[in-house]
């Protein structure tokens, strides 16, 4: 069965953070993502290999949180059937437009986890700073890759996005009864667009940013020691054995966490068999066996629920 919309990937994200200056500063002048816009209190950025507007939207307010995650759709018939699919499932949702500078109308609902979730179409086209080598700094971070958020229902979730919305599942991980505590589910051809873990939520636990290779996270977590910001590491380097990605968690002022990411695999193949990790393997989390701070595990960014117009349709 054909999906009821094609949506083609994790596009951005949107964290509310209380200082729009130091996000600024960090976010761009130490990780080295490139600022498109701005416009009173909030703050457009991309990776070096973006060619669309944004991949990071910060905007000030006063409680930090994720304001929202999108997905790319590949289409203006994709939005319609988007809309369709969400009226015909009882969803509450609203079309936005000239909210979010650079794409065009959204699609924005809540999932049935609580997540608030755009989707679009079009994007600005942006210059591509691929070859700017000279400009290049900080993480070298290239593009956004996935979302990974908190629930208590893995397996309802993971259910909706995969029989729902046709993500395939590549890997997940089992308790000895059987259930599923994390999944892994992918629309593009990598390993995942989104992860869902278990925990207390709605939660959004973090964004992976693609780096080039291994040697950007390393100088990476050497700008940070360097400039102060020694305290924003949190976890790694490392090797993951789920995705088998290297990685670096980062956590900004407000604690919103990201992850450099670099090294996955390609999952283009229809006929792939989802990856089975015991809950008791502690190479899953760490290919080497380290353990997972306290922090990683138990802490997240609150979700702040879209505010409906008060025309919206259920």
């Amino acid at each position: 069965m054909d999906a009821p919309f094609d949506i083609v990937r994790a596009s951005h994200i949107e964290y509310v953070v209380t200082d729009i200056d130091e996000a600024r500063r960090y976010y761009s002048a130490t990780l080295g993502m490139v600022e498109t816009a701005s416009e009173g209190s909030r703050v457009y950025l991309r990776g070096i290999e973006d060619r669309t507007h944004h991949s990071l939207v910060l905007t000030e307010g006063r409680r930090p949180g994720l304001s929202h995650m999108a997905f790319r759709l590949r289409s203006e018939l994709d939005m319609k059937k988007a809309e369709r699919f969400l009226e015909a499932e009882g969803i509450r949702h609203s079309l936005a437009e000239g909210e979010e500078k650079g794409i065009g109308p959204s699609l924005r609902f809540q999932d049935p986890s609580g997540f608030p979730v755009e989707l679009f179409y079009r994007t600005d086209a942006v210059e591509w700073e691929l070859q700017k080598y000279h400009s290049h700094h900080g993480g070298r971070i290239m593009r956004i890759d996935h979302f990974n958020v908190l629930v208590p229902d893995v397996a309802g979730t993971v259910k909706w996005y995969v029989e729902k919305l046709h993500f395939a599942l590549s890997e997940f991980t089992e308790d000895d009864d059987g259930s599923m505590q994390a999944a892994w589910l992918r629309r593009k051809q990598s390993s995942h667009d989104i992860a869902v873990m278990r925990g207390h939520g709605p939660r959004f636990h973090h964004a992976g940013f693609i780096v080039s290779d291994r040697d950007s996270i390393l100088d990476c977590a050497d700008i940070l020691s360097s400039s102060g910001y020694f305290r924003s590491i949190e976890r790694g380097p490392g090797r993951h054995g789920i995705t088998n990605a290297f990685f670096l968690y980062l956590r900004d002022s407000d604690r919103h966490r990201i992850e450099l990411y670099t090294g996955d695999y390609m999952a283009a193949d229809p006929d792939l068999q989802p990856v089975r990790w015991s809950v008791h393997d502690p190479r899953r989390q760490t290919f080497w066996g380290a353990p997972t701070p306290e922090s990683w595990t138990n802490e997240a960014s609150d979700v702040i629920p879209f505010d409906f117009p008060a025309h919206h349709k259920d």
